[in-house]
Parts: C-alpha cells; structure tokens; sequence
C-alpha cells in the first residue's frame, strides 16, 4: 500500500480550514481515498496540495481562480511534453536526412 496522511493531519500540519480541504476535493483538484469513514491524501498528491494551499493562503487566491490555475498548468505541461516529443522526431528526421 502506498503512503497516505489523513485529511485531519493534514489540517493539522498545515493550519487550513477543514472547509478548505473539502472544497479542493468537492472541485476536483485533489484527489482522496476514504477508509472507516476517514479521507486520505496520497503522499504523491501532496505537491498538489501544497501548490494549491499556498496559493490560498499566501497569495489570497480563491477556489475559482486555484482551479483556472490547475487547467493553465496543467495544459502547458501538456505542451512540454508534446513539444519534446515534436523535437525528438524533428532530430530523428534530421539525422536521416544527413545520411542521404
């Protein structure tokens, strides 16, 4: 079984609102698995969650605006990786046209 943290935890590590937490789930953008009735943060989620109540918290942005956020980042990571796939067969077009 991987790692995980319980919702409580982790309001209580990081001093947020238990609505907070609730919100980010009810949105979408973190991701939980429940057992005996207690919420659980996947420890490969929380970066996310970390992104997400910084943001809140520190920069006063609210849910609408953590979730245009999440898409915007989200897209340009989906950019990244087409661009590199993009560049790695541009080079491999070259390298054959070298050869002729």
């Amino acid at each position: 079984m991987s790692e995980r943290i319980s919702r409580e935890e982790l309001v209580k590590i990081y001093n947020i609102e238990i609505t907070f937490f609730d919100e980010l789930v009810d949105s979408g953008l973190l991701n939980t698995q429940m057992e005996n009735e207690i919420r659980y943060v996947m420890y490969e989620d929380l970066p996310a969650f970390e992104r997400f109540t910084n943001l809140h918290y520190d920069l006063e942005i609210n849910l609408p605006g953590l979730e245009v956020i999440h898409d915007m980042l989200k897209k340009m990571e989906d950019l990244k990786k087409k661009n590199r796939e993009l560049l790695t067969k541009l080079s491999i077009m070259s390298d054959r046209y070298e050869d002729i």
